[in-house]
């Protein structure tokens, strides 16, 4: 019981989502630190890992691997690049719970459960392992846009975290196999299968009661939706703060401010016409799920607003210059924050 409510109060702590440092390496990163992160993603993704676990849990034939592989490698690759690119997600405490049960479902099947306890047939397992992998994907897609990834080589950089992913995977299946192909070589192999199946589903459901805590624990008011409106261009303004910003060709930073919980925050910022991509985003403090909100983003020369922040955190803006001229940017602003600058 203790441990139980260890995992229930500990979501964070297990939570396997991009860190805060991950997202500032990656302002600047290029393609193999995608494929860095794609991989070190999946090597700490222990819902992936518990899966496949148990999907080559009794295949001891080569071919067998590789075809349930490569089939939940393709379900994965595909919500993973179609889901990112078209900017598509949701919840990722929901889609980690559905991602939990799939290692409950593999647990259940590897006992012989459909037979056993429902008396029927199991489903086709290859065609739930492609299906699983798709969910495993837009869990994985979840976690990567929670990265400024703007739209300069979105695809290569999806595609190279893709790559990542699977590298990591590949990784994580040597080991499993070495560690598998050498127990079935003793007895103990068979005592404690069921055993070992039946760890994978408490471990599962653990994992779906750990991430269903988090999304009800988490912070209503951090669902809630900044209120971002039209800056009144008509009356005159006395700025608090008016800052130049330079930004080379084919860099990018943050620039960030610090604002309470229902403060407003006035601004307007423009290029010296030429443009670029930005992302005015926020994110609570003291947040270790990765948790932040974009209030508006695209490609332009100029940009105006009204916030009332939903949430005591930083807010800012992510810059990408993806010009081959110098751009300098004129940001004015107004309101109750703190100056917290370039990160």
């Amino acid at each position: 019981m203790k441990f139980l409510l260890f995992l229930l109060v500990s979501s964070n702590f297990f939570a396997h989502g991009i860190s805060e440092s991950d997202k500032l390496s990656m302002i600047n990163g290029g393609y193999l630190q995608y494929i860095q992160l794609g991989a070190s993603h999946m090597i700490t993704g222990y819902d992936h890992l518990l899966f496949l676990f148990g999907v080559i849990f009794f295949l001891n034939k080569f071919k067998d691997i590789v075809k349930f592989i490569t089939i939940f490698t393709l379900g994965h690759s595909i919500t993973l690049i179609f889901a990112t690119f078209m900017s598509i997600t949701a919840n990722y405490f929901l889609v980690d719970a559905v991602i939990a049960l799939t290692v409950v479902y593999k647990g259940f099947d590897n006992l012989d459960g459909f037979k056993k306890h429902l008396n029927m047939k199991a489903p086709n397992l290859l065609s739930l392992v492609f299906i699983f992998g798709l969910i495993h994907g837009f869990g994985l897609s979840t976690r990567l846009q929670q990265l400024p990834l703007g739209t300069d080589g979105l695809l290569l950089k999806i595609i190279s975290f893709n790559i990542g992913v699977e590298l990591g995977q590949v990784s994580a299946l040597f080991l499993m196999l070495i560690l598998l192909n050498n127990w079935r070589k003793y007895d103990s192999f068979k005592k404690f299968s069921d055993f070992s199946n039946s760890i994978l589903m408490i471990i599962g459901s653990l994992l779906f009661l750990m991430q269903i805590n988090g999304y009800l624990m988490e912070d209503k008011s951090l669902r809630s939706k900044a209120s971002l409106q039209a800056l009144d261009t008509n009356k005159s303004i006395t700025w608090k703060d008016t800052i130049t910003l330079t930004i080379d060709s084919q860099k990018s930073f943050e620039y960030k401010f610090h604002i309470q919980k229902n403060n407003t925050f006035e601004y307007t910022w423009q290029t010296n016409q030429e443009k670029l991509f930005f992302d005015f985003h926020g994110e609570p403090d003291n947040d270790k799920t990765a948790y932040f909100e974009s209030f508006k983003k695209g490609t332009n020369s100029k940009s105006s607003g009204v916030l009332n922040s939903a949430f005591t955190g930083s807010h800012g803006w992510y810059f990408k210059n993806t010009s081959t001229r110098t751009i300098q940017i004129t940001l004015k602003t107004r309101g109750s924050y703190k100056v917290l600058g370039i990160k």
